[in-house]
């Protein structure tokens, strides 16, 4: 295996490292959260269809990338009381 192949995993972060970079009162959720995507909003392109989330989140139409990699499938949520 030659050095171009190795690749180095991304960092991760954890809560309390998200927590202490997030400048909003309250902080927003961390990316390992489930709560994660009601972190705001803080960069969007409505052209290519993704959303930047203050805990480094990229929301997309098709699911979630957390900022360690992992991908989130999609889900809409389940509303109380809405029969099926």
């Amino acid at each position: 295996m030659n050095q171009s192949d190795q690749r180095t995993p991304a960092p991760t972060q954890t809560t309390e490292e998200t927590s202490a970079m997030c400048p909003h009162n309250p902080p927003c959720p961390a990316a390992q959260e489930s709560d994660r995507e009601h972190a705001r909003v803080i960069g969007r392109d409505y052209l290519l269809g993704w959303t930047l989330l203050c805990n480094g989140t990229i929301v997309f139409d098709t699911g979630s990338l957390l900022p360690d990699g992992q991908v989130i499938a999609p889900h809409r949520p389940v509303l109380a009381g809405v029969a099926a």
